[in-house]
């Protein structure tokens, strides 16, 4: 057992306790597994409406190229990523994976345009290893900044009206757009994504008004917090991976089902083929298909 001393905080983690979350060590986190309604009906809830969900230990980070110009912060990260970073719009969000040499996936992260620079998102557990990745291999050329915010994920089928009621501009935004904007006075970072499935929003907010724009979004009617279990059943069902249990170093992008998120430039025959660790692998698998693929199972009953 992990001594709970030891485990890091969110700035949300006062709140949980206020809420009756039940508490377990994640990735060197004390985090909310479930809340008093359980599992099943957070996700059905989710399902129905709207559940906020604390994803505070994830990373977050900029990079911006010494240079100060997008085109060489993006062609560095495409160094490490089979992913075109060059064609994203700025506002413009991109799911991608950083890869090693034997063409295993390291880590999934999401890629975000942002003026001069790229904002990223990489999982609690992997995160270190990820920070220390980019700095290994771009610090030569690139600032590589990792922000002390808090990560919110409001999703479900009322997340846009409960979130709406803070800025209303927020039903404008398609899946993936990325826009500054003010929560309850508070200047935060909204990207219309999220991991469950859903329509949805993850919102960057500064650490000490967390808890605020938490409170302000937990008024709603339909908007109820949501614990890692319900996170996890909701990630499941809706077929998207988890690092470390359905993709990790063993597997490939081919393997794994991820074809969709290699895009045509960076593919055999593109702009920019290869160029990325296990370039050689991943560009045979896609022309000539890999020996093995992530597929779901459907149960039937319970």
């Amino acid at each position: 057992m992990d001594d709970t001393a030891a485990l890091k905080k969110t700035p949300l983690h006062d709140l949980h306790l206020s809420l009756g979350a039940r508490m377990v060590p994640f990735a060197g986190y004390d985090m909310p597994v479930q809340y008093p309604a359980g599992v099943m009906k957070e996700h059905l809830q989710t399902r129905a409406a709207a559940g906020l969900f604390d994803v505070s230990h994830m990373g977050q980070v900029v990079i911006k190229a010494k240079s100060g110009k997008y085109e060489d912060v993006a062609l560095a990260l495409e160094s490490l990523v089979p992913v075109d970073i060059l064609g994203l719009a700025e506002g413009r969000q991109r799911y991608g994976f950083f890869t090693d040499e034997n063409g295993g996936i390291l880590d999934d992260l999401m890629i975000t345009h942002l003026d001069d620079h790229l904002f990223v998102v990489v999982n609690a557990a992997c995160k270190d290893a990820d920070v220390a990745h980019l700095q290994k291999h771009l610090s030569d050329t690139c600032d590589i900044t990792v922000l002390d915010r808090a990560l919110i994920a409001l999703q479900g089928p009322r997340a846009v009206e409960a979130l709406a009621e803070l800025w209303a501009d927020v039903a404008a935004m398609k899946f993936m757009d990325v826009r500054h904007c003010r929560l309850h006075d508070v200047s935060c970072l909204v990207s219309r994504s999220g991991y469950s499935g859903e329509d949805g929003y993850e919102i960057s907010i500064p650490s000490d008004m967390a808890v605020d724009v938490t409170k302000r979004l937990l008024e709603h009617p339909d908007v109820e917090p949501i614990g890692l279990g319900a996170r996890d059943s909701l990630r499941l069902e809706a077929g998207l991976c988890l690092y470390g249990n359905d993709i990790d170093t063993t597997t490939t992008p081919v393997e794994a089902a991820l074809v969709w998120a290699i895009q045509k430039a960076r593919k055999s025959g593109g702009a920019r083929a290869g160029g990325f660790p296990g370039a050689e692998r991943i560009l045979l698998e896609l022309d000539n298909g890999a020996t093995r693929r992530r597929a779901g199972l459907k149960p039937d009953g319970k």
